[in-house]
């Protein structure tokens, strides 16, 4: 399962019942108009998996210029060898933005049910801006990747200002890149749109799709724009209805806080860590730990990064014995290792390329020094991190359009699932999108933590009913929730 964890990426992740026109003048129908059909052959690398198909899609750049210049989608298919019972397309996304998808259908079959893989042939895609497709970069150096995710953690004003300054820079190399034309048009509906023209590209009148963390956003833009060109939408650990704004960012904080009270029973039921005998303890450790590497750094291991680290490694059940050995090193005085992996430049600039043009940003600094103030005392251990100003507050493109906003009108086909603990997405911020969409969705939330449902999670009662709407269109009758196993 791939989750873009925010420590690892530089820029990390109001109800409206009706649809909103996007002010552009790109109607939901910009992508109606049908591209060739696609080709499938060999997927690139050195020894791809026979199993898996690829292809190029063309797409416009300016949906409001569908004939003027044309980017790439890389995409994947993983076919049914089950023609009689096959369904359709089963579109997914494993979240981001700026994570790749095209070798993520190839994860998902090792997990998946036989009967959702014989339903559908599994379609993967590297979104616009993303890996195979036509990438974008901000010339971000090892140092600025090594930085970690997040704002420097604000233990006052003054450290605002220090990282408005660093906030600045990225947004400035963001622009002089030699892929700044792409500034404005990386966004979540021209993703959604793309996502449309593949569907017409492989021949469905309909597809089905299946998404994760920032995934969600998308498929909740995709089901607004084009709500009857869905036909079975499972929306797994969801963002709220505004997707990832400043909000949303804060929010991470939330998550933290919900999900640390479980590795804080981890770890002080293995006393062999030294980390706390007593959830008490345990947590005072964490305190204890930041401080001391934001007065000094461990190696490149800061404070902030330290933080972000740990949020990360909350991200599931079986990272535990990872995050308590990574504070046990630490502890003890001896480097942790934390080095980028090689598409991090890439993976980092497109998910800033998404964050900073999907929404609007505060610009002033004044209004990051209050979120950090109230968010240090309301989620102190994250919190005056990630309310702290980004390079969003100084991106340079202009806003081409309003964000898609979510509301309930459309056919009922959305399933959402959610874990009570999710670090990366909170499950306020679910709640939030669940209400959006009214009747047109069902919820099922698991009594368990960490990022992500279906099909990795371990709640048998959750993936059930995933299974279940996938593969024979049923959901519950109301929202559920499944206890812990």
């Amino acid at each position: 399962m791939r989750r873009k964890p925010l420590a690892l990426a530089l820029a990390a992740t109001a109800v409206v019942a009706t649809w909103v026109a996007p002010a552009s003048g790109a109607t939901p129908d910009a992508a109606a108009t049908a591209p060739a059909p696609l080709k499938w052959g060999p997927c690139p690398g050195a020894n791809p998996p026979k199993q898996l198909q690829c292809g190029t899609l063309k797409v416009p750049l300016d949906y409001r210029d569908p004939e003027g210049r044309q980017i790439k989608i890389a995409v994947s298919r993983l076919p049914s060898q089950k023609p009689a019972q096959r369904r359709g397309a089963l579109l997914t996304n494993p979240g981001g933005p700026g994570g790749a998808g095209l070798g993520y259908p190839l994860g998902l079959a090792a997990q998946l049910p036989q009967q959702v893989l014989d339903t559908y042939d599994i379609i993967g895609m590297d979104p616009r801006g993303v890996g195979r497709s036509t990438p974008v970069t901000c010339d971000l150096t090892p140092a600025q990747l090594k930085r970690g995710a997040y704002p420097t953690y604000a233990h006052n004003p003054g450290d605002v200002v220090r990282e408005a300054r660093y906030a600045r820079t990225i947004a400035r190399q963001c622009a002089a890149s030699d892929t700044a034309w792409m500034l404005p048009h990386t966004t979540t509906a021209n993703t959604a749109r793309d996502m449309d023209r593949l569907r017409a590209a492989i021949g469905e009148s309909k597809i089905s799709y299946l998404g994760a963390s920032y995934g969600t956003q998308l498929g909740a833009a995709y089901a607004q724009l084009f709500p009857e060109r869905g036909d079975r939408i499972v929306l797994d650990s969801a963002l709220g209805p505004r997707g990832y704004d400043v909000t949303a960012f804060r929010l991470l904080a939330r998550g933290m806080e919900d999900r640390f009270p479980d590795f804080a029973a981890y770890a002080s039921a293995h006393p062999e860590y030294g980390l706390g005998t007593t959830p008490a303890e345990v947590e005072a450790t964490y305190a204890a730990l930041a401080r001391r590497l934001d007065a000094e750094p461990q190696g490149n291991i800061t404070g902030t990064l330290f933080r972000g680290l740990t949020l990360e490694l909350l991200y599931a059940d079986t990272q535990l014995p990872e995050l308590a050995k990574m504070w046990q090193t630490l502890k003890a005085g001896n480097p942790y290792p934390f080095e980028p992996t090689p598409d991090q430049e890439n993976s980092a600039a497109s998910r800033l390329h998404v964050l900073c043009a999907d929404s609007r940003w505060p610009r002033h600094q004044l209004a990051y020094q209050l979120n950090v103030a109230v968010d240090r005392a309301r989620y102190p251990k994250l919190g005056a991190s990630t309310a702290g100003i980004t390079p969003c507050a100084f991106w340079p493109s202009e806003h081409r359009e309003r964000p898609v906003r979510i509301g309930d009108r459309g056919p009922s086909n959305i399933l959402l699932v959610q874990n009570e603990r999710d670090p990366g997405t909170p499950l306020a911020g679910a709640l939030k999108l669940r209400q959006a969409l009214g009747q047109r969705a069902r919820m099922v939330t698991a009594d368990q933590g960490g990022h992500g449902v279906y099909p990795f999670g371990t709640n048998t009662c959750a993936n059930e009913v995933t299974t279940t709407f996938l593969t024979t269109g049923k959901r519950p009758v109301r929202d559920l929730r499944c206890a812990a196993e």
